[in-house]
């Protein structure tokens, strides 16, 4: 069964066989990455559009990665270089974009809900690079993208989530795209950063301590502490967080003798994690932005409804 969505907007709206076929993609685009000459014509004279109103390193480059290794054209856009510091708004540089005939649009945006708006405004295919504290659907299928090369399967393990859940646009693409294949998430954090009724998306436990939801766990993924989207009543301090709920050597020895941590980046080392975990054996951070190359090139390629070339 081929994939039926024009855009990929959030993780809430596909299926678990469209998560498969996701996943299962990206697995054969891994070989492309590891050529000497990583190129294929399969996107040949498509022109993609990275419109980013949110800095971002590891999203950005890897799309824009993504689309040259498929042979698309790529045009890169920050607020910053764009009529947006003139008062333009989204939609007016949307349909100003869209009379340059693009086929796709890679946008991330500060609005929760802004793709959804624009999916329905123009009618050339949206993928969600992150909206406010809604969704990052990449990160999300990278995330069980690596989870699943090392267990070689989703269903039945146990993930433990712990940082700034409210804040957290990954942490809501996980826990959709995890628990539909199977998954049992747990969360934890201070009270403050994890919203209530979360339960509600999925096969969700809500721990009141980092200790036991990380206990026993297969896979621990760290969440960045959200300073630019929270008040500063949220935490009393740096140091205080990563007493409670920051990951160490110590605390890591809870979970599975073979659990593995993630984190989506960037990293405030010694705050949510130390040091010694993000470089540890355990830690498999690199081979998340390592998968994320291949997984968006998997998405740019089912938007555009392309064939596979050698």
């Amino acid at each position: 069964m081929g994939f039926k969505h024009k855009d990929i907007i959030a993780l809430r709206d596909l299926t678990k066989e469209d998560i498969e076929l996701l996943i299962s993609t990206a697995e054969s685009m891994r070989e492309i990455n590891s050529r000497d000459i990583k190129k294929v014509p399969t996107l040949r004279g498509k022109t993609i559009i990275n419109l980013f109103y949110e800095s971002s390193t590891r999203t950005r480059t890897s799309f824009e990665i993504a689309a040259k290794r498929l042979s698309a054209d790529t045009v890169n856009i920050s607020p910053s270089t764009s009529s947006a510091t003139k008062g333009e708004t989204l939609a007016d540089t949307a349909l100003n974009l869209l009379a340059m005939k693009p086929d796709i649009i890679v946008m991330r945006h500060a609005v929760s809900g802004s793709h959804y708006f624009l999916s329905k405004k123009i009618p050339c295919s949206i993928i969600n690079a992150g909206d406010g504290a809604h969704e990052h659907p990449s990160q999300g299928l990278l995330d069980m993208l690596t989870i699943k090369d090392k267990f070689g399967r989703l269903d039945g393990l146990k993930v433990a989530i712990v940082g700034d859940i409210t804040h957290s646009r990954v942490a809501r693409s996980d826990i959709q795209g995890l628990t539909k294949m199977g998954s049992h998430v747990f969360l934890a954090g201070p009270p403050t950063m994890v919203p209530p009724g979360v339960e509600k998306l999925g096969n969700v436990t809500v721990c009141p301590t980092m200790k036991e939801a990380i206990q026993d766990a297969d896979v621990v993924i760290m969440l960045r502490i959200q300073q630019e989207r929270q008040g500063k009543t949220l935490m009393p301090n740096a140091r205080e967080y990563s007493r409670y709920f920051g990951l160490n050597p110590e605390n890591l020895k809870l979970a599975k003798p073979d659990a593995m941590v993630m984190h989506p980046g960037p990293i405030n080392r010694g705050v949510e994690m130390s040091s010694y975990v993000v470089d540890g054996d355990q830690s498999h951070i690199l081979k998340q932005v390592e998968n994320g190359v291949a997984v968006r090139m998997a998405m740019l390629y089912h938007v555009c409804g392309g064939e596979l070339a050698e």
